[in-house]
């Protein structure tokens, strides 16, 4: 398995459809193991044992509290948006860091909406892979587009493959602004700034003073791993700099989500007791 960015596409969707095992699943997902290579579809299998799943659970939360929970909570939380964006009008999806994600597959709304997602080549040429296997084909109203958000032009890219910048859209960035530069996020937001009005915006980020070990939240092997050993995760904000942040590009923040309100929100209804890490946050934006 790549040990670069290329390589953390895998054990988000393996949370996801060992979750389903659940009675409440904090996320309904059920192509999740359909679209996992083969490995990530044996530990899955394996994880149908209730010890064995409280195993996998186990050791994920001993390298970050709060970390099972937290990646399906958000995951819910950007499928709520985006499932309610549809009922108000939108005119396509761009999915940025894709991996094996499948919402364009899974949500019955999206089926005539033309959905972009966008992966380093190396994820997607697997997504590629894992759809013919899935699916036979990629659907018709799903393009893929590889863009290395460091070095390439979002927007032309897009662009090559029939996206128009005068289309309302929803964009879904999920857990991806922490593997990339200062530089890349802004010039990321830079081409999401031409959107039009009626556009939204759904990502996901890690927080500044986690990042820089001001405050690691009970995840200290996360932090020595991401940030220290591997240097993987670059970028980060604080809860208050979320808005000016987003203002800066024509956004505005509507709301920002992380362990209160997810527990709230998703984890008490499920009866479930699990902790959601503080270290990534949630947020929506709209253009206005």
């Amino acid at each position: 398995m790549p040990q670069g960015p290329d390589g953390t596409a895998l054990g988000p969707m393996v949370i996801v459809a060992t979750d389903q095992y659940e009675a409440s699943p904090l996320a309904a997902d059920d192509l999740a193991r359909r679209m996992l290579p083969a490995a990530g579809r044996i530990t899955v299998a394996l994880a149908a044992s209730r010890p064995l799943r409280k195993l996998l659970v186990s050791a994920t939360e001993t390298k970050m509290p709060g970390l099972w929970a937290s990646m399906l909570c958000r995951k819910r939380f950007i499928d709520d948006k985006l499932l309610a964006a549809t009922e108000t009008g939108i005119d396509a999806v761009v999915i940025l860091g894709a991996g094996f994600d499948t919402r364009a597959y899974r949500l019955p709304t999206l089926q005539d909406i033309p959905v972009y997602e966008v992966d380093l080549p190396e994820n997607i040429a697997r997504k590629n892979t894992a759809l013919r296997k899935a699916f036979g084909r990629t659907p018709e109203n799903v393009t893929l587009v590889p863009v290395d958000f460091e070095t390439q032009d979002l927007a032309a890219e897009l662009g090559k493959h029939g996206y128009r910048r005068d289309q309302r859209t929803f964009f879904v960035w999920e857990a991806v602004t922490q593997y990339l530069t200062e530089a890349a996020v802004r010039r990321t937001l830079g081409t999401l700034s031409a959107a039009p009005a009626g556009s939204k915006l759904a990502f996901t980020y890690i927080r500044r003073d986690f990042l820089d070990g001001t405050e690691t939240f009970g995840a200290q092997a996360a932090y020595d791993e991401f940030v220290v050993k591997r240097r993987l995760w670059h970028f980060g904000l604080n809860p208050d700099e979320v808005g000016p942040f987003l203002a800066e590009y024509g956004w505005h923040a509507v709301e920002q989500c992380g362990p209160a309100e997810f527990t709230d929100r998703y984890v008490r209804p499920s009866g479930r007791e699990l902790p959601v890490s503080e270290v990534e946050r949630s947020v929506y934006a709209e253009r206005r």
